[in-house]
């Protein structure tokens, strides 16, 4: 029997897979030798690799217009980036090269897209969903745009009181979306979204508030589930409802021509993680065709809202083990040198699960360890797998020369923005150092210090003193 953390893995999972491998006995990630960068910049370190994005996008887009193409279906396929999901201007940047559509989710978003628009990043003919319960600063801005040229805003009510604010504002006409409130999970706390418009009110609403009002055009039916695309009863059941809404609103306004899938595709959260992606693709198409072609009303333009499949798998944070500490009989811990809480709040606050790898130490035995991250916060560690409910790492001697590092990877998604990028971080530690990883035009990797390790007076600036 082998006891090589190398050989767990190896046996364990098909490995190396896409994105990971071992050279000289460090893991890469995305071809990007890790212990250069760890040696470079030291830790912890946040790193995002931009090539990551654009291919993820190409991929998505690649499966939609090749079920279309077989499937023989005449609407378009669009592929929206939600900011809320990373607001970094890289991210931006790297998307909007790939020709994405945006949405929106605040009014400070809609600054974020002037901003792009003044760096000559975006046209004013560039589809931009605004999404979102909408508070009266949010809808003026995006009025706002209206005015100012973006021909193709599309607001999406998220409620029936919306588009009075349209009415009364927008000088001459304005595209229109709705949202229709989805029923959430069986198991969730409750029963139906809270965003949207009642399923039973849709047309109802159209009919009362923008039919009749030369100024609007209902555009597209917006429908989200939260917990993003998967194959279940409870996701296709909550589809065919829109589309059969869908199919009843377009009998009633020839403006309408797009239904929106929002909710993301999933990412790779297991080295053990399985998703047929062509499959789903082509199934919601399908799907989309065959209600169509059941109603009789030709079938939409699909948009999807894709941000954590987007960005997610770009990045990673790498951490150091500080210590060993064993706490009884059956429970080792390692420390690392940040807070798992702050740097990874998914991890603590519902329970996500990233791919954990170490970045040395492959041919060492292996043992169940616990994670514990530097706040004095009992809920900052990290113990048990997408796959299983515990962590196995590598053994190691603490007087080692090289200590044990360890990487989580898939974290490009929501952590910056949910635990507050440069701000005040529980126990006042530090939001680690963020590294930029891109190709020039002959492949090589090109690495650029995005932001330095918070300081002591950056906090303390933030906090008065």
């Amino acid at each position: 029997m082998t006891n090589k953390y190398f050989d767990l893995i190896d046996q364990t999972f098909y490995f190396p897979q896409e994105g990971f491998d071992i050279e000289n006995g460090y893991l890469e990630f995305n071809g990007i030798p890790l212990i250069h960068l760890i040696r470079k910049y030291g830790t912890p370190l946040k790193l995002t690799y931009l090539p990551k994005i654009g291919s993820q996008i190409k991929k998505a887009r690649n499966l939609f217009t090749r079920a279309m193409r077989s499937l023989g279906y005449a609407g378009k396929y669009h592929y929206c980036y939600c900011t809320k999901s990373s607001h970094f201007s890289y991210v931006l940047n790297e998307a909007l090269e790939h020709d994405v559509k945006l949405e929106t989710s605040s009014g400070f978003d809609i600054d974020l897209v002037r901003r792009l628009h003044k760096q000559g990043k975006i046209d004013k003919d560039i589809i931009i969903v605004c999404n979102g319960f909408k508070p009266e600063s949010y809808m003026a801005k995006i009025v706002g745009l209206i005015h100012d040229g973006f021909v193709n805003v599309i607001p999406v009510c998220d409620n029936v009181n919306e588009i009075d604010y349209y009415a009364k504002h927008v000088k001459g006409q304005c595209n229109i979306g709705i949202r229709v409130a989805t029923e959430e999970e069986p198991n969730f706390e409750f029963y139906t979204s809270r965003l949207g418009v009642r399923g039973a009110d849709v047309l109802s609403f159209y009919q009362a508030k923008i039919a009749n009002n030369p100024k609007f055009k209902l555009r597209m039916l917006h429908f989200f589930v939260d917990t993003g695309i998967k194959d279940s009863l409870y996701y296709w059941g909550e589809l065919k409802k829109a589309l059969k809404l869908y199919c009843e609103l377009k009998r009633q306004s020839e403006d309408l021509h797009a239904i929106n899938i929002g909710g993301g595709m999933p990412i790779r959260n297991s080295l053990g993680f399985e998703f047929d992606y062509k499959y789903m693709v082509r199934e919601i198409v399908s799907n989309v065709l065959g209600a169509c072609e059941e109603e009789d009303v030709p079938e939409p333009d699909i948009f999807t809202e894709f941000g954590k499949y987007t960005v997610g798998e770009s990045a990673a944070t790498i951490f150091s083990v500080l210590a060993q500490k064993q706490q009884n009989d059956s429970e080792m811990w390692y420390m690392i040198d940040n807070s798992l809480m702050t740097t990874l709040p998914d991890s603590w606050g519902i329970g996500e699960r990233f791919i954990l790898l170490p970045i040395n130490k492959w041919h060492n035995d292996y043992r169940r360890i616990n994670i514990g991250g530097l706040s004095c916060d009992n809920s900052d560690y990290y113990n048990s797998e997408i796959h299983e409910s515990q962590v196995y790492l590598p053994e190691f001697d603490i007087n080692d020369e090289e200590p044990l590092y360890l990487g989580f990877f898939h974290t490009g998604a929501y952590q910056d923005s949910i635990s507050g990028y440069g701000g005040i971080k529980h126990c006042l530690i530090p939001s680690p150092k963020h590294i930029i990883l891109d190709r020039d035009e002959q492949g090589n990797l090109v690495d650029t210090l995005y932001q330095e390790e918070q300081s002591a007076n950056d906090m303390l600036k933030i906090l008065g003193y």
